[in-house]
């Protein structure tokens, strides 16, 4: 770090040297260098978690709805992901209706689609986001019906036959005109989850080949939406389907968005792509319901803070979006309903994406930012009403005060006693408190 020079203020944030006695900033945010524009946070409730939504009374639900997709009052999620398909077998969960739920009696004829207008009350969901202001709808099948593959379930696996590729595609994009007439834009659409991985409930496998195959299928009669590929359960597993969609040109013509899962792995760099990129699917491993901040239990809220954190800037995603918005029993979803009592529970975890998607709009662009400090894990972005965000995360046990925040600033605290709780920014230095997210906002509108 240069000493003994001007420092330099960069909309809002002291580029250069603004601590005492020319220490190195705490942080250091360079506008000037960006890297990739943000579509988004978001949530799912497919396999019919909505339905414990529904069970609650409508000032319970407002509340719930209010702090998922509210721009102030909650996270301002963007994007929510649609389930097509199924449901876990031996769940409560375990029917959900398909809109072609019987062999048409071939893949040339003509298909019978049967649509109920609510889709387990998804579409319900879908209209409430949109009212607040969701333009983001990414519709995922787990599966094809059962009759289209060569196990004849829509569970256990299974592979698309050949022969039934235009009619699969076909089927994905009637989904889309349902929601269409429910005047809801389906504006990512996704034709395999986890293709690389067998479960008992609704799934079909996909090599990164016939993934590649079937987008040239998919994507002439898909047009007007995003094809999206192809959800692998692992971020070092989606790899090789992205390399494999890259690697043919028509493919490659076709995909617009890359997305991958981190159950299997981690987000530990971007996808081998110059498309837009999701981490499209995680909520973690445990065994109980946990509303904890920081216990080191890996299902806590930190641990969802560096998740997200890791994945925009070492995977340098365009949109986070979690599992589960809310269900029920000893989940990891951002919420806990309990439809018999008919209440509700708020994990730390829910605060931890909302410190991002709050303040993150789409449209945003990922700024360079950097800390000398090793327990500081940083972030910043520039949104298009001309604020910007910086998230810090301090992995350590010290508070740490960063000088130098310029401008018309507001500091949010999320920690063990704090849901994102202003906090003072003084003489231009904010404390960067132990074991805590910190959001810094300046400029702007907001």
């Amino acid at each position: 770090m240069l000493r003994g020079v001007v420092a330099v203020t960069l909309l809002g944030f002291t580029a250069v040297n603004p601590a005492p006695h020319g220490d190195p900033p705490a942080v250091t945010v360079r506008e000037h260098i960006r890297h990739q524009e943000i579509d988004g946070f978001g949530l799912s409730q497919a396999f019919r978690r909505n339905e414990l939504l529904e069970a609650l009374t409508p000032a319970q639900q407002r509340e719930i709805l209010d702090l998922w997709f509210h721009p102030r009052k909650g996270a301002g999620l963007s994007i929510l992901r649609l389930g097509i398909g199924s449901s876990p077998a031996g769940s409560p969960y375990d029917h959900m209706v398909s809109h072609q739920p019987e062999d048409p009696g071939g893949p040339d004829a003509r298909p019978r689609y049967v649509w109920d207008g609510d889709d387990n009350s998804q579409v319900w969901v879908a209209k409430e986001a949109q009212r607040y202001g969701v333009k983001r709808f990414y519709a995922n099948a787990w599966s094809a019906p059962g009759y289209m593959k060569d196990n004849g379930d829509d569970k256990n696996g299974g592979t698309l036959k050949p022969e039934w590729a235009e009619a699969y595609a076909r089927y994905l994009v009637a989904y889309a005109d349902f929601y269409k007439k429910e005047g809801i834009r389906i504006t990512d659409l996704a034709f395999t989850n986890e293709p690389d991985y067998t479960a008992v409930y609704a799934s079909m496998r996909f090599t990164p080949e016939q993934a590649a195959a079937f987008v040239k299928v998919l994507g002439p009669i898909a047009r007007g939406m995003n094809v999206v590929c192809c959800d692998s359960f692992g971020w070092d597993e989606a790899r090789a389907y992205t390399r494999a969609i890259e690697a043919d040109p028509e493919a490659r013509r076709w995909v617009k968005v890359h997305t991958g899962h981190t159950y299997a792995s981690p987000v530990d760099g971007p996808l081998p792509t110059n498309r837009k990129v999701w981490m499209s699917e995680w909520n973690p491993n445990g065994t109980t319901w946990n509303e904890n901040w920081d216990d080191g239990s890996g299902y806590d809220g930190m641990t969802i803070a560096q998740a997200v954190h890791d994945a925009m800037t070492l995977g340098r995603a365009n949109a986070y979006v979690y599992w589960f918005g809310a269900s029920r029993g000893a989940t990891r979803a951002l919420m806990q309903i309990d439809d018999a009592a008919g209440t509700y529970r708020v994990a730390k975890r829910f605060w931890a994406l909302a410190a991002y998607g709050r303040f993150i709009r789409p449209g945003a662009v990922r700024v360079d930012a950097t800390s000398p400090n090793p327990a500081l894990k940083v972030s910043a972005f520039r949104n298009r009403d001309g604020s910007t965000v910086v998230e810090v995360i301090n992995t350590g046990t010290e508070p740490v005060t960063w000088h130098g925040v310029r401008g018309r600033a507001t500091a949010y605290l999320t920690d063990s006693t704090h849901d994102l709780a202003r906090t003072p920014i003084t003489g231009g230095s904010v404390t960067l408190q132990p074991r805590a997210l910190t959001t810094i906002v300046t400029g702007g509108h907001r």
